[in-house]
């Protein structure tokens, strides 16, 4: 409703106003309408829109969507001592991600069915700061369960051709995969995620106990990586399933992705910000912090990385936030065959990848297609990833020019074990907005979410 000169007479929740607002992959001045949590006015500047919350932009900055990170390793319940629902949720909001997807494994017990994922919901309900979807696994065995996490509204599964690290989350052989594609393609059009490094041609690379972490980039080869994405577009172009590659970190891939996704196989990839800001050169003797499977790669690879995402090959940015204790984190005392592997950078990655973007000429608008609307695309979040009418009020407010410093013992995650310590970043998230309401970090407001159910009826 409006007046005679057209000025909006309805009053909304929350209204924003700023000059640089992200609507439609640019960014323009606009007045924003909230109301009930879902956007419901993009205005022009001097619609008068008014509200019970009026918030007005800086100079300094910019209004985009939320970010939607669909690679969390949240570790709750089982191993809440790496990780848990509280931490991780309050370091996403304070990155500006507005809604994690959380993996299956290292949870105890991993989400192989209904009743884990039962378990995993109790331990989170009232404990999340921002809204948290769920990945269902698939291991030897399980292929009976599918179909009922599907119903239960798991967002697709996951599953590794290696093995994952924790026992109770063993690995499948290309034919177990090619069941479960089968399965996944003809019941609801899940989505099957794969960590594609190929398990003989890891057995077989060196695995000395050594410091250098040239020795332990051998052991994860490159081919390694280029032979399991064979095997993942080769079984789902002959299932038809929905495939998606998880954290690319090896760029010879990329040609063999391109020219599948040219022939039709419905296939997706991912990839993160340690394998786009950091490389092998530069990780010091000893470092076992920055030890991730698959490995961080030499500064050529990491090039190519990004122009596989300039030019489409690769789809988006997730963090594969993976953090574990000091004492596991550095077993060994250095040596990288003993520690654990993972990289904590849920509350980072916006700054990481955009001061590395800025650097390369490439633009924030294309960095936050990258890190939301992209991946929310992909796992069905159709209300998020974006600024628009009917869309749901997951907001941000980055100051994208400012720069800091990380510490890591001032970050959300549990342990302050970061690779980036120290790092001059630019680009800080002043405010996040979940459903319309600023995010605190004493209450948590975040939803547990479900993929609709195959039968189309929404999950229960």
């Amino acid at each position: 409703m409006t007046d005679a000169s057209g000025v909006d007479l309805v009053e909304y929740d929350l209204v924003i106003r700023g000059d640089r607002v992200l609507v439609d992959g640019a960014f323009v001045p606009a007045e924003i309408g909230v109301r009930g949590g879902v956007i419901v006015r993009v205005a022009p500047p001097g619609a008068g829109l008014e509200g019970a919350r009026v918030e007005g932009l800086g100079g300094d900055e910019v209004l985009i969507p939320g970010l939607v990170d669909t690679h969390v390793h949240v570790n709750e319940p089982g191993r809440t001592e790496w990780e848990g629902f509280e931490t991780a949720t309050r370091a996403a909001a304070a990155g500006g991600v507005t809604t994690i997807v959380d993996m299956p494994l290292n949870s105890i017990p991993p989400t192989t069915t209904v009743a884990a994922l039962d378990e995993k919901r109790r331990a989170a309900e009232g404990r999340v700061f921002v809204d948290v979807g769920f990945w269902g696994g698939v291991v030897p065995g399980n292929l009976a369960e599918l179909e009922p996490l599907a119903e239960a509204g798991v967002f697709g599964f996951k599953c590794f051709l290696v093995h994952s690290g924790v026992d109770e989350f063993p690995p499948v052989t290309a034919d177990e995969l090619e069941q479960a594609m089968g399965v996944l393609a003809g019941s609801g059009d899940s989505l099957m995620v794969v960590h594609a490094e190929d398990a003989a041609l890891i057995d077989g690379a060196p695995h000395p106990h050594s410091r250098d972490y040239a020795d332990f980039l051998a052991s994860r080869p490159r081919e390694a990586e280029g032979v399991a994405v064979g095997v993942v577009i080769e079984r789902a172009a002959r299932t038809g399933v929905r495939a998606h590659i998880l954290h690319l970190s090896s760029a010879d891939a990329l040609d063999r992705i391109a020219a599948a996704k040219r022939h039709g196989v419905r296939l997706t990839v991912e990839t993160c910000p340690h394998y786009l800001t950091l490389c092998a050169e530069d990780v010091p003797s000893g470092a076992t912090a920055f030890k991730c499977c698959p490995p961080i790669r030499e500064a050529g690879n990491r090039d190519a990385l990004w122009r596989g995402l300039e030019s489409g090959v690769i789809d988006f940015i997730v963090s594969d936030h993976s953090p574990a204790p000091a004492e596991l984190k550095t077993a060994g005392g250095g040596d990288f065959a003993a520690a654990w592997g993972g990289i904590a950078s849920l509350q980072l990655g916006l700054p990481l990848v955009w001061t590395e973007a800025r650097a390369r000429g490439i633009r924030l608008e294309q960095v936050v297609e990258w890190m939301s609307a992209a991946p929310a695309r992909r796992v069905g979040l159709t209300s998020k990833g974006r600024i628009a009418e009917g869309a749901a009020a997951d907001l941000v407010v980055v100051a994208p020019d400012e720069t800091f410093t990380v510490d890591a013992t001032a970050l959300e995650h549990r342990h302050p074990i970061c690779v980036y310590d120290g790092r001059e970043l630019a680009g800080v998230v002043r405010t996040t907005y979940l459903a319309g309401i600023p995010v605190e970090r004493t209450i948590p407001r975040g939803r547990l979410l479900r993929r609709a159910a195959p039968n189309g009826r929404a999950a229960a």
